[in-house]
């Protein structure tokens, strides 16, 4: 089971794990840099935990001795890939379905009503994003 559990500080990260984590866990994320005191507090709510991870930006900062503990007791402390910002609305197939059927000659006010997509969101896919 995964988990995340994002936090402002650690005080409030401790607390959360206190309520979000239990033995099923075997994934977690944490959006904080891990300290040991976090981590003894993920490994003793989740004994079952094998993946740990955090935000690619703090990783570097952890201590590489944390990081060789925990590979030692079959746990990875890996950098996660966290998106962050508004998710994208329309996925990669239909952009490109917007693309051909510009390429095909229909107008922009056709392909809108055929898929639902609103007029100005297609005119903006089309010049270009």
């Amino acid at each position: 089971m995964k988990v995340e559990i994002k936090a402002r500080n650690n005080e409030e990260l401790l607390r959360k794990i206190d309520e979000m984590l239990s033995r099923d866990a075997t994934e977690v994320y944490i959006n904080l840099r891990p300290t040991k005191i976090i981590l003894v507090k993920i490994l003793e709510k989740a004994p079952n935990v094998k993946v740990i991870k955090c935000p690619p930006s703090l990783y570097p900062k952890v201590s590489k001795k944390i990081v060789k503990a925990l590979s030692q007791m079959g746990i990875e402390l890996v950098p996660a890939n966290h998106s962050r910002g508004r998710p994208k609305k329309y996925d990669v197939s239909t952009l490109k379905l917007i693309e051909e059927l510009i390429k095909k000659g229909k107008t922009p006010k056709e392909i809108s009503e055929e898929l639902g997509i609103p007029l100005r969101t297609v005119y903006y896919i089309i010049n270009g994003r």
